[in-house]
């Protein structure tokens, strides 16, 4: 992993300021390159994150925030990301129990200690390194994208540019699609030169075309249309 990418929503900005230096300091000390994004609100971290979706690795969430708290905060978090870790940071103990229900990393008491936060930022890469099965990671400038596989339809290739099309949006990186097919594996087919996609996101294929699950249509080339048939096939009786 190139750069961790913290997220830190607290209303109190000395309260972020404190626990950003902190992060600070523990990550200089491991060598890890960290980039840090701010929130004041939960509101305004979900506005973000509906174009930002994949852009963060570890999000420090304060429980007591106002209007939308921030057990709320998690519950659509985690619809949109599935896979962003989260750590909930509270003046209180009384939310303890509460962060399991939307898979919380861990659970930290204002002011949160040194080792505390060392503890969790290693269960926080740990995890990520874990997952990096279970997601594609690209970059375009200096920006990274984490991007679950099973969210994925499929990668278009224009020239030099990819793109990563998913549900709810469309990654655009520099990278070739045949260097992108031996990252992603079996998971994915080939069906023409410019596309790349996801078994799972098929529903069939029919005139010489691929039909995807959402009703897309991509065009399937006479080179690939073998291969491909026989590569779903084999998800179909492997899934």
């Amino acid at each position: 992993m190139t750069v961790l990418r913290i997220g830190i929503c607290d209303d109190l900005a000395n309260a972020r300021l404190v626990l950003r230096s902190m992060l600070e300091r523990i990550l200089e000390g491991q060598k890890v390159q960290a980039q840090f994004f701010e929130f004041s609100a939960g509101e305004t971290l979900l506005r973000w994150y509906e174009n930002h979706a994949g852009e963060l690795d570890v999000l420090f969430l304060d429980m007591e925030l106002h209007e939308m708290d921030g057990m709320e905060t998690a519950r659509r978090l985690r619809e949109a990301d599935s896979g962003l870790q989260l750590v909930f940071v509270t003046g209180y103990s009384d939310y303890v129990f509460d962060g399991y229900s939307v898979g919380a990393l861990g659970y930290l008491l204002k002011p949160p200690k040194q080792e505390q936060l060392e503890a969790v930022l290693d269960r926080a890469q740990a995890a990520l390194y874990r997952d990096l099965e279970r997601a594609y990671i690209c970059r375009n400038g200096e920006t990274y994208y984490r991007i679950p596989v099973s969210n994925i339809l499929y990668f278009a290739s224009d020239r030099r540019q990819v793109q990563c099309v998913t549900q709810g949006r469309i990654y655009t990186f520099y990278a070739k699609l045949d260097a992108v097919a031996a990252e992603v594996g079996k998971k994915f087919v080939r069906v023409h030169q410019r596309y790349l996609v996801r078994t799972g996101a098929v529903d069939r294929i029919e005139s010489g075309e691929v039909v995807l699950r959402n009703g897309e249509r991509l065009p399937v080339s006479r080179s690939c249309q073998q291969s491909a048939i026989l590569a779903l096939a084999r998800a179909e009786l492997e899934g």
